[in-house]
């Protein structure tokens, strides 16, 4: 029988070269790669996503980690049935035009992916009119802006305003993060939630996509 615990435990350690091993004897073992995903390597990565919220785990660490599952959901992607892999939605993520930080909006994306989400990262410098397209051509039901600048989070809401005047805004559920960005300032312009820390955007964000 597949020892799931030992695949979170060897997530949490970084340890990817167990991981795999633990994965590869799994899958010899016929445990359903869909098993594999949910119990052994997305729950593990809900105790990574727990410890940096506690400040137990730390960035580099974290990416150690997400990098250790990407190689594992590789090994099983071919084995997971039509969507199987990417059963918890559509996530689009960018940072805003005029922002160039991407550092915490490409671990916010990591995070998501290792939740189970299907995440296209635009990138940095996104302008309105790019998420606008990206929504509709991606069918996405989340939407992730990022800013790290104060002077970059009015954009944000020109954002929203074009998601709306597009008639989108029924379709997604809309995030904002970064380091200036707080609660009440996604309420003031219309997002649908705010997340502090990549951990606590992907469980948000599970929560949103079913």
């Amino acid at each position: 029988m597949a020892d799931f615990n030992a695949m979170q435990e060897a997530l949490v350690l970084c340890d990817k070269d167990k991981l795999i091993g633990l994965v590869t004897a799994a899958l010899a073992q016929n445990t359903s790669a869909s098993e594999i995903l949910n119990q052994g390597l997305i729950a593990g990565m809900d105790i990574v996503g727990a410890k940096m919220e506690n400040g137990d785990m730390f960035i580099p660490e974290v990416l150690m980690a997400a990098q250790a599952m990407g190689e594992c959901v590789a090994l099983l992607k071919p084995l997971l049935g039509e969507g199987e892999a990417q059963r918890g939605g559509t996530v689009i993520i960018g940072t805003v035009k005029g922002d160039l930080h991407d550092i915490g909006k490409n671990l916010v994306g990591m995070m998501m992916e290792s939740a189970g989400l299907t995440v296209h990262n635009l990138g940095v410098d996104i302008g309105p009119e790019a998420f606008v397209a990206q929504i509709r051509e991606k069918n996405a039901q989340i939407v992730c802006l990022s800013a790290l600048l104060t002077t970059t989070m009015p954009m944000m809401k020109l954002t929203i305003d074009a998601i709306v005047e597009a008639g989108l805004r029924d379709q997604v559920k809309i995030m904002i993060g970064g380091a200036p960005v707080t609660q009440a300032f996604a309420d003031e312009i219309g997002a649908d939630g705010f997340a502090p820390d990549a951990g606590s955007a992907a469980r948000f964000a599970k929560t949103l996509g079913r």
